[in-house]
């Protein structure tokens, strides 16, 4: 079980870096609304610029220690508990904006890999 858990650490971590730091001004499928970038997602949302910043620099540095978990693991829950607060966050926006719940399917799956993650093992 514990190579099942840390696969889903580094999914859910290298997941969480991508569409932080290299996916963040790129199109997807995934944006709430019809937002093209992180930033135009979070006014999609309608909520301040500022914010973006401040969950996308949670968001880094709680996958960095859920990845770190891997050696240390008295990281892994709070790690995987805060990213999964997180994640809740993002489902409910999309559902706040009424976007079709595929767009939140990304969301979901992260936010039930982080609880696996901090429940399990």
């Amino acid at each position: 079980m514990n190579y099942i858990i840390t696969i889903l650490q580094i999914i859910v971590g290298l997941s969480i870096l991508n569409v932080w730091l290299v996916q963040k001004n790129k199109p997807t499928k995934w944006r709430g609304g019809n937002a093209t970038t992180i930033v135009e997602e979070f006014k999609a949302y309608g909520l301040p610029v500022w914010m973006c910043y401040v969950v996308g620099t949670l968001k880094v540095a709680l996958a960095l220690a859920l990845l770190a978990a891997i050696l240390y693991p008295e990281l892994k829950q709070p790690a995987a508990l805060g990213l999964a607060i997180l994640l809740s966050g993002s489902v409910l926006m999309h559902l706040k904006i009424k976007d079709p719940m595929i767009k939140s399917f990304p969301a979901l799956l992260f936010l039930t890999m982080c609880l696996i993650i901090a429940f399990t093992g």
